[in-house]
């Protein structure tokens, strides 16, 4: 298994993994990340100052990844986790973590001091992970991500 920063030949099999996995939580309608334009080409999204995006290879194949960019119309402070999605083949090994750590140290790399992340009441697995890295849910949405139909909301602070 190896972790590393997504190249431009990833992007089918990424737009693939995340319009897999989004529907199988019910996160497939309007005002979900599934419909972000940056999901058919993820490898120039990630290219851009103060993002990164770090997918898990397997045997040539990607079975999952996350990343970390500005949170739109947010505190340049603040990151957004963005796109963090596992095939059921990825889930249960500690890849998450693995991601999220990757993820965690290269918002700090950049110099953020906060991340946020939104997600959906579905995904309890991943709130699970969150929660166990010191992610704090909050009462609503910061910035202005578009994702009107996420309905749970988690910050963390990075810097000490």
């Amino acid at each position: 298994m190896t972790i590393r920063p997504i190249r431009k030949e990833d992007n089918p099999q990424v737009a693939a993994i995340i319009r897999t996995v989004m529907p199988e939580f019910g996160a497939s309608g309007e005002g979900f990340a599934i419909h972000d334009r940056e999901v058919d080409d993820m490898f120039s999204a990630y290219s851009k100052p103060r993002c990164a995006y770090f997918v898990c290879e397997e045997n040539g194949r990607i079975i999952g990844g996350g990343g970390v960019a500005p949170l739109e119309e947010g505190d340049e402070n603040t990151c957004e986790l963005k796109k963090m999605y596992f095939l059921p083949e990825g889930r249960g090994k500690g890849l998450g973590q693995q991601v999220l750590n990757r993820c965690l140290e290269a918002a700090r790399n950049i110099g953020y001091e906060y991340c946020y992340l939104e997600t959906f009441n579905t995904m309890k697995q991943a709130m699970k992970l969150y929660e166990k890295n010191d992610f704090v849910k909050i009462p609503g949405p910061c910035g202005n991500t578009g994702h009107f139909a996420c309905d749970t909301f988690y910050r963390k602070k990075l810097v000490i």
